[in-house]
């Protein structure tokens, strides 16, 4: 589906190249590339040249320990990342990592999300969930085998929808304890098992918020690497503005117009809210309701 939006974290130019991943004698080749480059990482966090680019080193810099993942060929250069599998997992919240996100530009973002979302796979699926064996890394890191019961396991992403309601010409924003004070972000929720996607959006606004959706549209996808999710923005009219909050999910919720949105993006001092980074797709959804897209 073509579409003009662009959130961050999108449009890599890897060629993740899986036909390699599944070949022995190709994935030798690969690595033995004298070209081959391999992404430079501080435990999961990117290095970064002024430019916002990522760093890449040869594969003489793997650490001794490190398993190497396959990310892709960039223009014919294998790309690789390492894993140092018994490193703890990062958890949910890295915000640390906001400030390299805010100058990478999209398409670096985005293939150090694949990196960071795979290592961090890795390292919390260490054992197989059939018999509790310790597995291997299998295709290229794009995979796990237990060597004990022959189970295949594969990197799971959990989807996310993440939605503006909308009410005549206001939209819905609301803040979690976590965030950041006065950021107010779209609502957002995990898609349950059985669930479609209206289905989620439908549910989570109501628990969260206590409006009914009418309708529910569908505008523009984004991985998010924090560990696993893929968010999927929605838009979604709702029949009133009265609020009924989750507290124990939402702080804070409110309705603002399009020039409240418009103030936020520019930062003016008095505005009624701070907008989410521009690399959260949360902010290209709040774009696209002011644009009318």
């Amino acid at each position: 589906m073509n579409t003009p939006l662009r959130p961050g974290l999108t449009g890599s130019r890897l060629d993740r190249a899986d036909q390699i991943r599944i070949d022995d004698e190709r994935l030798a080749d690969v690595r033995g590339n004298l070209r081959a480059r391999l992404l430079k990482l501080h435990d999961l966090d990117p290095e970064i040249g002024p430019d916002g680019a990522l760093a890449w080193g040869s594969m003489a810099d793997r650490p001794d320990d490190a398993e190497l993942l396959f990310l892709g060929l960039d223009d014919g250069t294998p790309c690789f990342a390492p894993l140092v599998e018994d490193a703890p997992p990062a958890g949910q919240r890295a915000y640390a990592v906001w400030r390299y996100l805010d100058i990478m530009p999209p398409e670096e973002a985005s293939t150090y999300a694949a990196a960071r979302s795979l290592i961090e796979w890795h390292r919390g699926h260490l054992f197989c969930s059939r018999c509790g064996a310790r597995s291997q890394v299998a295709k290229a890191g794009w995979g796990r085998t237990c060597p004990e019961c022959g189970a295949d396991h594969f990197p799971r992403v959990d989807p996310v929808v993440i939605m503006l309601a909308t009410f005549e010409d206001k939209a819905l924003v609301g803040r979690q304890p976590r965030f950041p004070p006065d950021r107010y972000s779209a609502l957002a929720g995990f898609v349950e098992p059985g669930e479609s996607l209206e289905g989620a959006v439908t549910r989570e606004l109501f628990e969260e918020a206590g409006v009914h959706a009418t309708s529910v549209r569908y505008l523009t996808s984004q991985p998010w690497p924090f560990p696993n999710t893929l968010m999927m923005a929605c838009i979604a009219p709702v029949d009133g503005d009265a609020l009924t909050l989750d507290e124990e999910e939402i702080e804070a919720a409110k309705w603002v117009s399009k020039e409240d949105v418009e103030r936020a993006f520019d930062g003016a001092v008095d505005a009624a809210f701070i907008a989410p980074p521009h690399f959260a797709i949360a902010h290209t959804l709040l774009r696209a309701w002011v644009d009318g897209k």
